[in-house]
C-alpha cells in the first residue's frame, strides 16, 4: 500500500477537510499522519501552514488538496510489475 504523508494540527478545519477528500478519493492511499504540534522544529517548519501532503519527498498540496494533481503524481510514481 502506497501512503502520503500528512502534517496536521489538532484544530484545523482545513486539515479535517482534506484528510476526508484522500480517504474519499482515495481509499488505498494509506496516510501518514505527523502532528505538527508535537514538534518544535515540525512548529518552525510549517507554522499555520497546515495540511501539508507529502508523497515521498514531493510536496503534493499545502491547504487544499487538489484531488487531480495527486492522481496524476501517483499515476507518474506507480511501481511497474
Amino acid at each position: 500500500m502506497r501512503n502520503i504523508t500528512f502534517y496536521t494540527r489538532n484544530e484545523c478545519h482545513l486539515c479535517h477537510e482534506a484528510k476526508a477528500a484522500i480517504m474519499r478519493h482515495f481509499p488505498n492511499l494509506a496516510i501518514e499522519e505527523v502532528d505538527v504540534d508535537a514538534d518544535p522544529e515540525l512548529i518552525r517548519l510549517y507554522g499555520e501552514e497546515v495540511p501539508v501532503g507529502y508523497l515521498g519527498e514531493t510536496k503534493v498540496f499545502k491547504y487544499h488538496l487538489d484531488v487531480n494533481r495527486l492522481r496524476r503524481l501517483l499515476d507518474e510514481t506507480e511501481p511497474q510489475a
